[in-house]
Formats: structure tokens, C-alpha cells, sequence
């Protein structure tokens, strides 16, 4: 994984514009959102999280397809706009997932501590969050199946 400061601020507002997490904030909100984050690019076939190991940051996809897997079965598949490592972010606890980019991904990378800090100054987006998160859980078991 590579970490990329040269990405222009413009297109990394616009890509933060569309994703569902972030939708209501305005410019000057999405440019402290950006602020806090960097962007990593990760080639096809390359783990962005390992099961069990500890997490770096939050990761929001701006570009790009990536499988969540456990052991050898394969649960989801996530793409431009979707998130993971909130979790391990928020807790500080190792993931319970492998991460891999399918094809070649930009992520926008958030530092844990530097997400519980957005999350805490924009309860709109802290909400967001949670609103996803249930989503998953109760979905979860459809990933199983």
C-alpha cells in the first residue's frame, strides 16, 4: 500500500461528496474531513486488513472493489463510497476480517484517533455511523448465507 499527499484537494472533496457517509456536510466540513486523512493506493490482490492483526486507520473506498473475507469464505464485496475498519478503529481491537483489494484501490485513510474526533464534533455524521453500522449487523447474516 502506498500513501499518495499529492492528490488534488478538489478531487478528493468531490469523491467525499458522494459517499453516503459523508452526505449533508458541507465544503468547509468535507475540507476538515480531508484534512485529517490521507490516500493510499493498494493493488489488486494486496490485504488492506488482516484478520487478527492490528488496524491502522478508518478506510473510506473512493476507487475500487475490495472483498471482506473470513478464513477462505468470502462475505461481501465493497466499492466506491463504502467504509470498513470503523470497528478495530473505535475500539482499538484487532479486525475480525481480511480486507482485499479485487481491483486496484484508493482509499481515504483516517487515523483512529483523528475519526472518534470527527465522529464527536458532527453527531450528524457520528449517527451516520451508527444508522450503517446497524444496517450491517442486521444484515450480517445474509453474508453467510
Amino acid at each position: 500500500m502506498s500513501r499518495d499527499a499529492t492528490v488534488d484537494e478538489s478531487q478528493i472533496l468531490a469523491a467525499l461528496a458522494g459517499v453516503p457517509l459523508f452526505a449533508g456536510l458541507g465544503k468547509r466540513e468535507l475540507r476538515k474531513v480531508a484534512g485529517t486523512a490521507t490516500v493510499a493506493h493498494v493493488p489488486a490482490g494486496q490485504h488492506v486488513v488482516r484478520e487478527g492483526f492490528t488496524a491502522e486507520a478508518f478506510y473510506v473506498i473512493l476507487e475500487g472493489e475490495a472483498r471482506v473475507v473470513v478464513g477462505d469464505q468470502m462475505l461481501h464485496t465493497l466499492g466506491r463510497g463504502d467504509f470498513f475498519g470503523e470497528i478495530a478503529a473505535l475500539t482499538g481491537e484487532t479486525p475480525s476480517a481480511d480486507v482485499v483489494a479485487q481491483t486496484m484501490l484508493r482509499c481515504l485513510v483516517i487515523p483512529p484517533q483523528d475519526l472518534e474526533r470527527l465522529l464527536l464534533e458532527r453527531p450528524q455524521m457520528m449517527l451516520r455511523l451508527l444508522r450503517m453500522e446497524a444496517r450491517r449487523l442486521r444484515t450480517s447474516g445474509q453474508w453467510q448465507t
